[in-house]
């Protein structure tokens, strides 16, 4: 796989838009070894007799513009026609970590520090030694009785190697991996509740499947949570269908013909008008796309298993007569690429593939089968609709708004709604990189409007598509678009990426021109 953005960073000329904002403080690190997190007094709970319980399934890297979910009937029959989809659903960088902060706290990338997925700069680490975990969504939940569960990936780099039964604040119950390769489905440690459990089984008895081991354990916290009369919080956060790729045995012959999707974009003919990371790459190569026909095959065939995961953790919640008063919602971390632009395998573009993820939700007052059209919403926004439903009042730092006015029948007019949503990245870590460096400067902003995409790089390159006529991103017009206009939009991006709370909300209606 090609990072997108090798050349673009080298000789870089800074723009005034990807510098960071000198009039926020700093965030203060602690070292770790002195550091006791403890949940913050940062929300106001509404007084409720009754609150609703929440499933909320996260997947890692699920594309929605490739038609992974296409193949999954559990999904459709349970979650997508019993459900609202909302069709304009983004992640503001779509990068494992950042996005996983942003959907935990409410807040953009450069609000929540989590740069990038590893240090200095990102990953668990960073997210712990800013305190991050004092505040988050399952924080405010707990304040109003909420029972919480993690199951799955955190963020990555998690455990601390030399602490590998941490458990974060926030959590009433644990499940995460704390040894081995849990992408790839077999021989890993789980850190259950602060004692680490080895799951050596390689994979022909399938007991100890990632997927489906999660998927048991949901199951029984939904039982007994159920049995203690406790509203509860289930974060449970598979590892497919990230690379390397590893289907349960049972679904590794499905779909043996099975082709990565031809989109208009794929090995796209001529991006001379690309940015300098996908100007220069050749053609791919026959070799090439039958590795990423592989890919996709193994994906397609490891969702499968998250599918039925669904269908079980539905009939839980039946069983245990939860269902009509829990909110079910499917969503990934970020999207992916296979062969758009001649990019091979992968994610971190501000193209479709990579910032448009599925998100459905299903629940008490939720509209079967509604299709949500118009409204930009993301990951930013996660936090706060989950805590209104819940009663509760996040923090001020929150930079996200509530979606539960769309999800009723008198939904706000556009006009009182977001004109664009923040999309930001800083890239990856390299391996000589200094561990005290500063915070790195953005290798790419961008808005995505409703209708358009306008992205500027560190290099000062500017892409600009008109997403109603060319929704692929297959002719950037920004060489021959209004001057005023990308002079309209290049101060609109200034603004928005050094915004914070309030500020980002009030930022995001497009001003005047």
């Amino acid at each position: 796989m090609r990072r997108f953005f090798a050349l673009i960073l080298l000789g870089s000329l800074l723009l005034g838009c990807v510098s960071r904002d000198t009039n926020q403080p700093e965030p203060t690190k602690v070292p770790r070894s002195v550091l006791t997190i403890t949940p913050l007094n940062d929300v106001q709970v509404i007084p409720r007799a009754e609150r609703p319980n929440f499933l909320f399934i996260i997947t890692d890297d699920l594309d929605l513009e490739l038609g992974t979910i296409d193949y999954m009937p559990h999904l459709k029959e349970l979650l997508i026609d019993r459900g609202l989809t909302l069709q304009k659903f983004f992640i503001s960088q779509p990068l494992c970590c950042p996005s996983r902060a942003t959907f935990l706290r409410s807040q953009f990338t450069h609000n929540h520090g989590v740069y990038r997925n590893d240090p200095p700069n990102g990953g668990f680490e960073e997210f712990y030694s800013l305190q991050r975990e004092s505040s988050t969504l399952a924080t405010w939940l707990q304040a109003a009785g909420y029972r919480t569960v993690l199951l799955g990936k955190y963020f990555n780099g998690y455990p601390f190697s030399e602490d590998r039964s941490y458990v974060p604040v926030g959590w009433n119950e644990w499940y995460s991996a704390a040894r081995g390769n849990p992408t790839a489905g077999f021989r890993y440690t789980l850190n259950e509740n602060g004692k680490l459990i080895d799951y050596e089984e390689t994979g022909k008895g399938e007991s100890k499947y990632m997927t489906d081991v999660l998927g048991r354990k949901a199951g029984n916290f939904i039982k007994r949570a159920s049995a203690d009369e406790v509203p509860f919080f289930v974060y449970l956060s598979t590892y497919a269908p990230h690379v390397p790729v590893k289907p349960a045995t049972r679904h590794e012959n499905l779909f043996p013909d099975l082709k990565a999707p031809r989109t208009e974009s794929f090995n796209e003919a001529d991006v001379s008008d690309k940015p300098g990371g996908i100007r220069f790459d050749p053609p791919l190569s026959d070799e090439e796309i039958v590795q990423l026909d592989e890919e996709y095959r193994a994906r397609v065939q490891a969702m499968q298993a998250v599918d039925e995961m669904i269908a079980q953790l539905m009939d839980v919640l039946k069983e245990t007569g939860q269902l009509e008063n829990t909110y079910i919602i499917f969503t990934s971390d970020n999207g992916y690429h296979l062969g758009q632009h001649r990019l091979r395998s992968g994610k971190a573009s501000p193209y479709e593939e990579d910032i448009h993820v599925p998100f459905i939700i299903r629940g008490p007052g939720i509209e079967s089968g509604g299709r949500l059209q118009g409204y930009l919403t993301g990951n930013v926004d996660f936090a706060p609709t989950i805590a209104e439903l819940a009663g509760v009042i996040p923090p001020d730092y929150v930079d996200g708004r509530s979606m539960v006015p769309l999800l009723g029948g008198d939904k706000p007019p556009f006009s009182d709604w977001r004109s664009a949503y923040l999309l930001e990245f800083y890239g990856y870590n390299q391996p000589d990189e200094d561990p005290n460096a500063p915070p790195p400067v953005a290798e790419y902003l961008g808005l995505r409007t409703t209708d358009q995409l306008y992205v500027e790089y560190s290099d000062g390159f500017v892409e600009l598509y008109d997403m109603k006529t060319d929704p692929f991103q297959m002719t950037n017009i920004a060489g021959t678009a209004d001057k005023a206009l990308l002079k309209h939009l290049s101060d609109w991006l200034h603004e928005l990426a050094k915004c914070s709370g309030s500020q980002c909300r009030q930022l995001e209606q497009e001003p005047a021109r």
